[in-house]
């Protein structure tokens, strides 16, 4: 039997034990630090906070955080790591990936993903639903591309960047670290670290 425990009892978190599931894990159990105010989410046992999860690894063949800050789920799995915590990467199994795609441990990918050839994606990386990450893209850790975000061939994103839902980047763009895509924008030019751009053609949003 395939065990996996989920850190994050959120919306999130369902679609990911949802992947899960699709994708042969047999016992799904989720820890969040809101235990035991919340001992459900959705169809799933809310069993525990983090440190009942670092005191139970072994029960578990796979380990997984399933929550959508990205600084936050970033440290959650390092801190996992260094704990030797099973950690595994969750793909449901109607998104498409080439063989050639290099997926960094930790990342989930949600239904209908499409991510080409010879793209690589970093540590705790999520790939939404129906996003696509065109031909040798480079992402890396914790990066976040919402659902219907488009990146097109040879785009580089930071560590820690967030693409908006349903947004696109042209092709050989360079999105610098910790950015904010808004939703819905077009992105053509290179964006600096740490701000966030909006609207079509992206610009930087005033003050940030």
């Amino acid at each position: 039997m395939k065990r996996l425990a989920i850190l994050g009892a959120s919306g999130h978190g369902k679609v990911v034990a949802d992947c899960a599931e699709s994708a042969g894990w047999k016992e799904i159990e989720f820890y969040d630090d809101a235990w035991p105010r919340y001992e459900t989410n959705g169809a799933w046992r809310v069993v525990g906070g983090t440190k009942d999860l670092l005191n139970n690894l072994s029960k578990y063949d796979g380990v997984v955080v399933a929550i959508g800050h990205n600084f936050t789920r970033l440290k959650k799995q390092t801190d996992l790591l260094t704990h030797d915590a099973p950690l595994v990467s969750i793909v449901h199994p109607g998104a498409q990936l080439s063989q050639y795609v290099q997926l960094g441990v930790g990342s989930v990918v949600m239904a209908n993903a499409v991510i080409n050839v010879d793209s690589k994606l970093g540590f705790s990386c999520i790939v939404n639903t129906g996003a696509i990450i065109d031909h040798d893209c480079i992402l890396g850790d914790g990066v976040h591309i919402s659902p219907g975000a488009i990146l097109a061939g040879g785009v580089i994103v930071g560590d820690c960047s967030w693409i908006g839902i349903g947004s696109k980047i042209i092709q050989l763009i360079n999105v610098g670290k910790e950015v904010i895509v808004g939703a819905g924008s077009v992105v053509i030019n290179d964006i600096e670290n740490s701000c966030t751009v909006v609207g079509v053609p992206a610009k930087y949003l005033v003050g940030d």
